[in-house]
């Protein structure tokens, strides 16, 4: 997981550590949202289709019982009284015959004829278009809420017509169709339509799930061999099942296993005969030079009664052996670091004693160099460690504030706290890049290829210094800028044995506050960096 995602949010950290999680909830989803619109749809479809069922049905009837009621009028002569009494027996007979329907017939004389249902449930458009209209034979429908007596109110249909009686006038006939059956029936589809729902979501959860499982068992699998064959355990292979996509990748990734297990037992011994090489030649030309170190002392001594011309050519020949023996002496270290073979020899070292012996050990080079060197030492430095490998550490250091100076002061700070001694090395020359800082450390690198070794170094210093801190399970960084300069950190613990937490002192100079104190900005390294 990516170092951002631990500042996530807990469901985002959730949501993305776990592939299962996401495949049943994207398909649950997208399920829901597919199974939610089909049942709106086929609700609404069937609601529809229901209501225009029963409309229709419902005009038919309607008609045939104006029909009936219209035939039975003409039929008798009657008086006003006798006609109100002939309506009130139509529409008692009208609603023993058919329970579908409750009829109003509005009167002038009475007002309304009714068999239960209250006046309120016919609209008044619907009263309005009855009694406006100038097509007596019309038939007008109407949504309504049925309202009855007992206070209780059905959705249904009301239509209206005209009743002409023997007068010659037309009385107003509503028939009131309550919806009830029908709303039963939409009630018991909608139930049966979301348990299918929920049924069926349920079920895609655990279709889902399995899904899920059978494709992250393999990428899991997958993901713990390659764990495996990065710390080294080059004999891990996947499972081969099947010939599907996951079959080609479980093939690929122990093709990728076998390769790299070729390709790194060959590096290993390449870099074996190469430190086997280096330490042979190493240590076959010591002999013929302490041979041609002999002869060169003898010369260098004997310059004074040479030509003058010659005298030139011994001193050259001095110097360049002396380089020659400083190269050799630490390939011969390095390949000891590289076969495992360097030991410390623990004693206690007084780090700021050491620092300045150091320091006036390199002071006629410093001068040499026009470079001031200020130390700022503080007190209770003393650690147990190796003398010679930290005096070494220290003057590969210096030397290197020197050699890149660029006639700069050089300042040199110790300070100590319980756990741990740290010496800070930094000049105001060359500088490198901030993503220079672990190469410096690299055997015989040059952050500019083209510049002389003025003092003569090997360019194993630095790499020599890093293996010796690493020995006293310590610290060594660096941090840089062209143009304005480097610094070397060294950190090393009060005991060998002793983990290094925090170093007492910065990685970059205080009074650089270009970088607003930001270590991320100033380099690659962490407090908890082993480098």
């Amino acid at each position: 997981m990516p170092p951002e995602a631990y500042h996530s949010p807990w469901p985002l950290r959730l949501w993305g550590s776990s592939l299962p999680l996401r495949v049943i909830v994207t398909t649950l989803g997208a399920a829901l949202v597919i199974l939610v619109v089909g049942a709106w749809l086929i609700l609404i479809q069937a609601s529809s289709g229901i209501l225009q069922g029963k409309q229709a049905s419902a005009e038919v009837e309607a008609s045939a019982a104006l029909s009936s009621m219209q035939q039975s009028l003409s039929d008798t002569d009657l008086s006003l009284s006798a006609l109100n009494e002939r309506l009130n027996q139509l529409v008692d007979q009208a609603a023993a015959s058919s329970a579908q329907y409750q009829i109003l017939i509005e009167t002038p004389v009475s007002g309304f004829i009714t068999t239960g249902i209250l006046t309120s449930s016919v609209p008044a458009s619907l009263h309005d278009a009855v009694a406006g209209s100038s097509t007596r034979n019309s038939l007008w429908v109407t949504p309504t809420l049925a309202m009855y007596s007992d206070g209780t109110s059905v959705p249904g249909f009301a239509i209206g017509g005209n009743l002409r009686v023997p007068s010659g006038d037309y009385y107003p006939v509503y028939f009131i169709f309550p919806l009830t059956q029908e709303a039963d029936t939409l009630r018991v589809l909608r139930s049966a339509v979301w348990s299918t729902v929920a049924i069926l979501a349920v079920a895609l959860a655990g279709i889902a799930y399995v899904v899920a499982r059978q494709v992250g068992k393999p990428v899991r699998q997958a993901s713990d061999v390659a764990r495996r064959i990065a710390a080294g355990d080059f004999d891990q292979r996947l499972p081969v099942v099947g010939t599907d996509d996951l079959a080609s990748l479980a093939v690929s990734m122990n093709d990728m296993a076998s390769t790299l297990s070729a390709q790194i037992t060959q590096l290993e011994e390449l870099s074996r005969l190469q430190r086997r090489f280096v330490s042979d030649v190493s240590h076959e030309l010591r002999t013929p030079l302490t041979t041609v170190r002999m002869a060169s002392d003898l010369l260098y001594d004997m310059r004074g009664g040479v030509a003058p011309t010659l005298t030139r050519t011994v001193e050259l020949m001095h110097t360049e052996v002396d380089r020659f023996e400083s190269l050799l002496t630490d390939l011969l270290e390095i390949s000891r670091f590289d076969a495992g073979a360097a030991t410390l020899s623990i004693d206690d070292v007084d780090m700021g004693a050491l620092l300045r012996d150091v320091a006036a050990d390199v002071q006629k080079l410093a001068e040499r160099a026009g470079l001031p060197l200020v130390l700022d030492v503080g007190p209770d430095l003393t650690i147990e460690a190796d003398a010679r490998r930290v005096r070494r550490i220290l003057r590969n250091l210096l030397f290197n504030a020197i050699e890149h100076g660029e006639g700069r002061p050089v300042d040199i700070a110790a300070a100590g706290d319980e756990h741990a001694v740290a010496v800070t090395v930094r000049d105001h020359g060359v500088g490198f890049l901030p993503e220079q800082a672990r190469l410096v450390f690299h055997r015989f690198w040059r952050a500019d290829p083209s510049r002389q070794r003025n003092l003569g170094g090997t360019g194993l210093g630095l790499s020599i210094a890093l293996e010796d801190a690493r020995l006293h399970n310590g610290w060594l960084q660096a941090w840089g800028r062209p143009g304005v300069g480097a610094q070397f950190r060294l950190t090393l613990p009060r005991t060998p044995g002793e983990p290094v937490v925090k170093s007492p002192l910065p990685l970059w100079p205080p009074e650089d506050d270009s970088e607003d104190g930001d270590p991320w900005a100033l380099g690659p390294y962490q407090e908890t960096d082993d480098v």
